[in-house]
């Protein structure tokens, strides 16, 4: 315990008059500080510069996960996985149990993969969900997952919408929409697809913890599928943000894969449902509209599940 350090002063009744007189002193300022506004605690106080500080920016609205591998209903990895239905009990009962990506922290991030083979079909099904932190006091939970998510959206090949202008006319921020803070034009879209995500989230291919496939041949985003609206492209009404992608490839000399990821955020949770099949042999390629009409439908599934 560090010693008091002795002051010489006053002692008796000098000391004693002094004491009452500061205590009154005391009382009196703070009798008058209470009256003249609010509470000391409401305001936070820069003691280095004797100035009020900036507000602690919002956390966000979750602070856990649900467990990945039990967030499909059975009914729609039935009709996910066409080829588990031929299989033994015991092996069918496996496939539909998934598989749990390897994480260090389940409330941060968790992740779960699902398969079934036929002779001429193979399907893959993957889920990732990550919970964003901010761990910058002025930067909210759900910015920096608007900034995570962005940087997806952007590796994957599609534009991000121009924010709309603010009511000043002061520069945003392409990643949040925000005014920026310092006034200057924002960061462009092209600089932040070329960083690496803050959390280390991968950016493209099937989630983490989960095996891609990806084929040694071509591969055509959104091949064919653009004069009927099922091009890689932002949509609506899922989570605050979404987008689909579609990518086309050849493996060998007749065998197709088509790989569909819908990813979205809501708030400071970022979830990518990764939907693949491939055909072997004289099979046709797999079909754009069913594939992603299934991945969408599940992705909705989830954003219903983080609304509970």
């Amino acid at each position: 315990m560090q010693r008091k350090r002795y002051a010489p002063g006053r002692t008796g009744a000098a000391a004693r008059t002094a004491v009452v007189l500061a205590l009154g002193l005391g009382l009196g300022t703070g009798l008058t500080a209470c009256s003249a506004g609010a509470p000391a605690d409401d305001v936070a106080v820069d003691a280095k510069a004797g100035q009020a500080a900036a507000p602690a920016a919002p956390p966000g609205r979750y602070r856990t996960l649900f467990e990945a591998c039990g967030a499909v209903p059975q009914a729609t990895l039935k009709d996910l996985l066409p080829g588990a239905a031929a299989l033994p009990d015991a092996e069918r009962d496996k496939a539909y149990r998934g598989v749990a990506a390897v994480t260090y922290d389940t409330d941060r991030r968790v992740g779960c993969a699902w398969k079934a083979d036929t002779p001429d079909t193979s399907h893959r099904l993957s889920l990732d969900i990550e919970r964003v932190v901010s761990y910058d006091a002025a930067v909210s939970d759900d910015d920096r997952a608007q900034e995570v998510y962005v940087r997806k959206q952007l590796a994957a090949g599609i534009p991000v919408p121009a924010a709309p202008p603010t009511a000043t006319g002061a520069p945003t921020d392409p990643a949040t929409g925000a005014p920026s803070a310092t006034g200057e034009p924002a960061e462009s879209t092209a600089a932040l697809a070329g960083k690496a995500p803050s959390t280390g989230a991968p950016t493209t291919g099937a989630p983490a913890g989960t095996s891609s496939g990806a084929p040694t041949g071509s591969a055509t985003p959104g091949a064919g599928s653009a004069a009927t609206g099922l091009e890689p492209r932002v949509l609506e009404g899922l989570g605050d943000v979404a987008y689909l992608d579609d990518v086309l490839s050849t493996v060998g000399a007749n065998s197709h894969q088509r790989a569909v990821s819908v990813v979205f955020r809501t708030s400071n949770v970022i979830v990518t449902v990764w939907y693949r099949e491939q055909t072997t042999g004289s099979v046709e390629p797999p079909d754009s509209a069913e594939l992603q009409e299934k991945a969408r439908n599940l992705a909705r599934q989830l954003a219903d599940r983080l609304e509970e």
